[in-house]
C-alpha cells in the first residue's frame, strides 16, 4: 500500500513538472495566441485523461469488493 501511494505521489509530481516545463517551452517557442489554445487543448487531454484514471480506478475496486465478498449485496 505504501509503495502505491509513493508511485501515485512520483507519478503526480513528474506529471506537474512536465506540464509546467511543456508550458514554459510553448511560452518561449510560440505567439501568444497559439499559447493560449495548446493550453487549452493541454488541460483539456489532462482532464480527460484524469477521468479515464478515475474511471478505471472505480472500476477496478468494484473488481475488488466483488472479488472479496465486499459487495453491498453480498453483505
Amino acid at each position: 500500500m505504501t509503495r502505491r501511494l509513493f508511485y501515485i505521489a512520483l507519478g503526480a509530481t513528474a506529471g506537474v513538472l512536465l506540464v509546467r516545463k511543456i508550458t514554459q517551452t510553448a511560452e518561449k517557442l510560440t505567439p501568444p495566441k497559439l499559447v493560449g489554445g495548446a493550453l487549452d487543448n493541454l488541460s483539456d487531454a489532462i482532464r480527460q485523461f484524469g477521468a479515464e484514471v478515475r474511471e478505471g480506478m472505480a472500476e477496478r475496486e468494484q473488481e475488488l469488493r466483488q472479488g472479496l465478498g465486499l459487495d453491498d449485496d453480498a453483505v
